[in-house]
């Protein structure tokens, strides 16, 4: 089984940036956020939000449901790397098994 993390949001985000020549302090001026959660943003730190992925299709043209599908990928994979919620979905399933 593959343990690699999706890829998140934001590091297409500083690619993108990147690739246009777009400091991410002028970034975060247009957006009018702040640097720090824009960077953390980029640095996969910080979830990209529907909020933040509307602002940067006004800004990019990027798709904001591919941002936040990737994010919500990322999200899912991060939880089941979780030891704790591993075992309690492996206790629920047996529970449910043994009512079926």
């Amino acid at each position: 089984m593959d343990n690699r993390l999706p890829t998140h949001p934001g590091d297409v985000l500083k690619e993108e940036l990147e690739s246009r020549g777009i400091s991410q302090k002028k970034m975060a001026e247009l957006l009018n956020v702040p640097y720090t959660q824009l960077n953390e943003i980029l640095n996969g730190k910080r979830p990209v939000s529907t909020d933040f992925a509307l602002m940067i299709e006004a800004a990019l043209g990027i798709n904001p449901d591919m941002l936040i599908n990737m994010q919500n990928r990322y999200n899912m994979a991060l939880s089941r790397q979780k030891p704790s919620l591993v075992n309690r979905l492996m206790d629920i399933r047996r529970a449910c098994a043994a009512l079926l």
